[in-house]
């Protein structure tokens, strides 16, 4: 804790304060500094328990995603408040969880729609690397009728979803972008030059444009 307080950085945690974080640490220097100290569940642990972001932010760094219980990783996601925090949990720590399966369904029905956007999250995961299984029509009845009056980070994550449907299944692109047409959730979302707009009909347009260049 030493350690992190000595990295605190004023201009680092303005930027953060930015985008919801409230803490003054350069992830570069965290990213060394977990590299030092190597996979420690324990030290995770103790690290996550004092509720501080960066503290917490290391513990993902450092601990060991498949060694927590399901109820564990449940409570984890409820106390992560933070923007980044709450990310790296999912994307470090519950996708290479046994149990993400089971959290993906029970997240995403929750009523809190910050646990709700993880279980959004982990179901975009599965419909990129593995969809045998999902309901592919069945997510866009539900994105079509919910996510244009979906709480920001909610609605962020069903509009993720939104495109890797439209990118990866060809079957249901026209759909996906019918519906982020129609919705236009995130049209108008500034978008710096060279980067590609979160607004699911550019970005479908422009992914599935990539791949038929490198096919």
């Amino acid at each position: 804790m030493a350690e992190l307080a000595a990295l605190e950085d004023p201009k680092a945690r303005e930027v953060n304060a930015r985008h919801g974080d409230d803490h003054g640490v350069n992830l570069g220097k965290l990213r060394a500094l977990a590299k030092r100290l190597k996979t420690q569940q324990d030290l995770a642990g103790q690290l996550w328990q004092t509720g501080d972001t960066a503290a917490r932010l290391l513990a993902i760094l450092v601990c060991r995603p498949k060694a927590f219980e399901r109820d564990e990783l449940d409570a984890m996601l409820r106390e992560a408040r933070t923007p980044k925090v709450h990310d790296w949990l999912v994307n470090n720590v519950v996708k290479k969880n046994p149990h993400a399966e089971e959290l993906r369904v029970a997240w995403s029905a929750d009523p809190d729609p910050v646990v709700a956007s993880a279980g959004w999250a982990l179901t975009t995961e599965r419909v990129a690397r593995s969809p045998e299984g999902l309901d592919l029509a069945g997510l866009l009845d539900v994105i079509e009728a919910e996510m244009k009056d979906a709480p920001d980070r909610l609605q962020w994550t069903m509009n993720n979803c939104l495109a890797q449907i439209g990118i990866d299944h060809a079957e249901h692109r026209a759909r996906a972008i019918d519906i982020g047409e129609r919705l236009a959730v995130l049209k108008d979302y500034p978008t710096s030059p060279g980067c590609t707009s979160p607004y699911a009909p550019t970005w479908i347009a422009e992914m599935v444009r990539r791949q038929q260049d490198g096919a």
